[in-house]
């Protein structure tokens, strides 16, 4: 068997590098997408109190050289370039990449032969659309393409064959079966969600309760091993580079900023009751997204379906997602107002909104990359970050485009959007707690924290439209700890 694991151990190490590259790229491309925002700003730094956990405040002043109009034209066209480029790329080069993939893999480990769902062509395409879907700044995440491309590399590796390339090594000879081939899907698969979330445990039960139906004892260790190795690939490369840049760290585990809860929290009994109304708004809100979003895509196929010219219908469906982040960024455009100071923040990349902290804060957590934002709404001890008004505005436009945006024309996650909308909710209903109980500053009252209830409440969505129960609570400590 020492074959089998050698080839789990190679796809887990791939796995691990091509997550790795995602991550990188998005941000990159984020990154630059603001450096040409700044192109239009006059920047001056001023004394500000108004923070948002560690990251540095600062002032923007419209003067003679700032153009707030422009920057946002900008940051619009840009976003459009990318997303027609994304929706491009699935609908024109590879069909079988414009969804998150994630059906399409639990469908054929399942029995159901699903053509072009392999090939390099899907690869490419899907590689190329989830990383400029998530960096234009659609309501999605990277996370059901990873899985449908971890998926890829364990059948591609395992069988060292391609029709499309007129590729056929003679090794491994023994694996090219379809049992077999189903294994290492099943752990490449799982080794997408590891490096993801840096979760090889969640990994390994997101496979179990979610993708197959076929299991053993011998497939869930070498699952494992195949999610470990992914894991330990992707936290090794992202230990000395960030944004293809060398930091000379090499092998050093660092923190990272990201995860927030490093001290686990003393509780109290009561807790459970605001833990249990949340579970409760999760299961609801779940299943309310999941019948919107039914009847979203029910509507989507009958009107595509009615435009009998194949490239007519395709040229619809990128337009909709153009659409989508249209709808999206003119709201926010149309909050610019005429005033000439605005508020921004600093995270690597510069965003801007008007100063009104109500206004910003809304602006904030929609502009905001997902997992950044997500960050900011679980940070403890940040009780008057935002307001009932920012956050309501943006569970409504959160909930709303994102529910939209899962079954349009782009390879695109939901796991970043379930976790972005159940901790908004969430840090609702611990602003409502703290509005009770008041600012706790002794140990028995710590639990009374906004940040707290935005974890428990991403947790809730997640569970409430995934269904998933284990393999989530063990992926949730993992990010949180």
């Amino acid at each position: 068997e020492w074959d089998r694991w050698l080839l789990m151990g190679l796809i887990g190490t791939a796995v691990g590098m091509l997550g790795f590259l995602i991550h990188q790229i998005i941000d990159s491309l984020i990154k630059l997408k603001w450096d040409l925002m700044e192109n239009y700003l006059q920047v001056s730094k001023r004394n500000g109190t108004w923070s948002m956990g560690a990251d540095v405040v600062i002032y923007l002043s419209t003067g003679q050289d700032g153009n707030i109009h422009m920057t946002w034209l900008c940051a619009l066209g840009s976003g459009l370039a990318m997303v027609v480029l994304s929706s491009g790329s699935v609908l024109f080069f590879c069909p079988a990449g414009s969804p998150s993939g994630l059906p399409e893999i639990i469908g054929y480990l399942n029995g159901t032969s699903i053509q072009h769902l392999f090939n390099i062509k899907t690869f490419l395409g899907t590689f190329v659309s989830c990383v400029l879907a998530v960096a234009s700044g659609l309501f999605c995440g990277p996370e059901g393409p990873m899985i449908h491309l971890g998926a890829l590399l364990g059948c591609g590796l395992s069988q060292l064959q391609s029709d499309t390339l007129g590729v056929h090594l003679p090794i491994f000879t023994r694996f090219r079966n379809s049992a077999d081939k189903r294994s290492f899907i099943t752990a490449g698969a799982g080794a997408g969600i590891a490096s993801v979330f840096r979760a090889p445990i969640g990994g390994l039960l997101f496979t179990l309760e979610e993708v197959s139906s076929f299991w053993d004892i011998r497939l869930a260790w070498q699952t494992f091993f195949c999610c470990l190795m992914a894991t330990f690939t992707t936290d090794l490369l992202s230990s000395s580079l960030y944004g293809f840049v060398y930091r000379g760290h090499f092998g050093f585990f660092e923190a990272e900023k990201r995860i927030l809860f490093w001290n686990l929290l003393d509780m109290n009994v009561l807790a459970f009751v605001p833990t249990v109304l949340l579970g409760m708004l999760g299961g609801l809100l779940g299943a309310l997204f999941v019948s919107l979003n039914i009847k979203i895509n029910k509507l989507r196929m009958q009107f595509f379906n009615s435009i009998p010219k194949l490239s007519l219908r395709k040229t619809s469906k990128l337009l909709e997602t153009v659409l989508i982040l249209v709808i999206f960024c003119v709201p926010l455009v149309a909050s610019l107002g005429s005033g000439r100071n605005f508020l921004a923040l600093e995270v690597g990349c510069i965003f801007s909104f008007p100063c009104s902290s109500e206004q910003g804060s809304a602006a904030a957590l929609l502009v905001e990359n997902g997992k950044r934002g997500i960050t900011y709404l679980f940070k403890r001890g940040t009780h008057e970050e935002f307001g009932y008004a920012s956050l309501c505005t943006a569970l409504a436009f959160y909930f709303i485009l994102s529910c939209w945006t899962a079954g349009s024309a782009v390879a695109s996650g939901l796991v970043i959007p379930m976790l972005y909308t159940g901790a908004l909710y969430g840090r609702i209903i611990g602003l409502i707690l703290v509005s009770i109980f008041g600012v706790q500053t002794n140990k028995y009252g710590a639990w009374i924290d906004p940040g707290l209830f935005a974890a428990i409440g991403a947790a809730s969505f997640f569970s409430g439209v995934s269904r998933l129960t284990i393999s989530l609570t063990v992926i949730m400590v993992s990010m949180l700890s």
